[in-house]
């Protein structure tokens, strides 16, 4: 009989965004993990919302994108993502962006890459 051996468990560093008055509501900021996919956390008058910053339609930066409470327009194709879900809310794009956990931690903006 053959036992499974105990496999790690896999830890995700947080990522250091910004200082949270660094970052006042209307504004966004963008990190990345070493090797990792751009994101993007926009401060809204709903809160904070982190997603992948490339458009699933074609490659540009949602950072750059129109924000309207909890949508983001990409400036390329004019694709909306719902900031809170990621689930696309307008054509062309037809797949949804991740989303990431966001936290404030002592003033700290976080984001855990997911």
């Amino acid at each position: 009989m053959s036992s499974l051996a105990e496999q790690p468990e896999t830890v995700t560093a947080e990522l250091f965004v910004a200082h949270l008055t660094d970052l006042p509501v209307g504004e966004v900021a963008t990190v990345q993990q070493d090797g990792g996919t751009p994101i993007a956390v926009f401060h809204t008058e709903d809160g904070l919302f982190a997603i992948d910053d490339t458009c699933t339609h074609q490659d540009a930066s949602l950072a750059d994108g129109w924000v309207e409470n909890c949508t983001v327009e990409c400036p390329l194709h004019e694709s909306c993502f719902d900031l809170r879900t990621g689930a696309v809310s307008g054509p062309p794009a037809k797949i949804a962006v991740r989303t990431h956990p966001v936290r404030v931690v002592d003033g700290d903006v976080l984001v855990v890459p997911s």
